[in-house]
């Protein structure tokens, strides 16, 4: 695996003409390699951000490049070589199992006739269910395992596509605590660029290099998490009071909430 540069230059997104714009303009560059956290309150824009990048919508002004090329001048099989996409919507198709499931991640890799690499796919698809600990469950079918279980699988299909950049839509969503830190330990640890909502901060500040806050539909910050997610900041964008308190004995930095009074 290796990692590609992203790059968005005046980003924005309206469902059509005379409706509401959901994702106002936004620019950002993110290097190689790199975690990026998109947080913000409900209706923010970060889903619509993150379809954006994955090429589900096509931007109503801007760009997003990968490496420097628009992905919307690229073909639709080149972009999914490069960028995969794990989503908060379950899948509907139950009737496959894992395995199989895990191994649809390999598709933009095939030639025009459906052919596989054979070995060298079957050691991606292998890999990939290691890494998630989801061997034991290879044969079972998709249906009958827990929206965690599910969750897990969709991280594997995609890491089987060899992605360079990974999209992660709230990739914690229904995870047990266990499995929430072993997503995050991945997240930390796999060589590629990384650009993922979530809802907790303090998550958020720990797995991610650069944070982008959202609040509707426009950009309100950029940069390393301790300059982004200030307790003024956090206060304005989710209309609460924010606190940031120091935990022993990790001596590691906390952000706490009330309501407002």
């Amino acid at each position: 695996m290796s990692s590609a540069a992203l790059s968005v230059q005046g980003l924005s997104w309206s469902p059509g003409r005379g409706r509401a714009t959901l994702l106002h303009e936004t620019s950002f560059d993110l290097a190689a390699g790199r975690v990026l956290g998109i947080v913000g309150p409900n209706g923010a824009g970060k889903t619509t951000l993150l379809r954006l990048l994955y090429r589900f919508h096509r931007p109503t002004s801007g760009q997003v490049l990968v490496d420097g090329e628009d992905i919307w001048q690229l073909p639709a099989r080149r972009v999914a070589q490069t960028v995969a996409a794990v989503l908060q919507e379950q899948p509907s198709d139950f009737a496959l199992t894992v395995g199989e499931i895990v191994s649809l991640g390999r598709t933009p890799h095939r030639t025009n006739f459906g052919g596989t690499n054979g070995a060298h796919d079957r050691d991606i698809v292998e890999r990939a269910l290691a890494q998630l600990d989801l061997h034991g469950l290879a044969h079972r079918h998709l249906g009958t395992l827990s929206g965690g279980e599910r969750q897990r699988v969709m991280v594997a299909r995609a890491l089987a596509q060899e992605p360079r950049l990974l999209i992660l839509d709230e990739p914690t969503n229904h995870l047990d605590i266990r499995h929430q830190l072993e997503i995050l330990e991945l997240i930390r640890t796999l060589p590629l660029t990384i650009v993922t909502s979530l809802h907790d901060l303090n998550l958020a500040s720990g797995v991610c290099d650069d944070i982008l806050p959202l609040k509707n539909g426009q950009t309100i910050g950029f940069g390393p998490p301790d300059q982004v997610l200030t307790e003024q900041a956090v206060t304005g964008a989710f209309q609460v009071e924010a606190r940031r308190e120091r935990l022993e004995p990790s001596s590691t930095d906390h952000l706490t909430f009330h309501l407002q009074t």
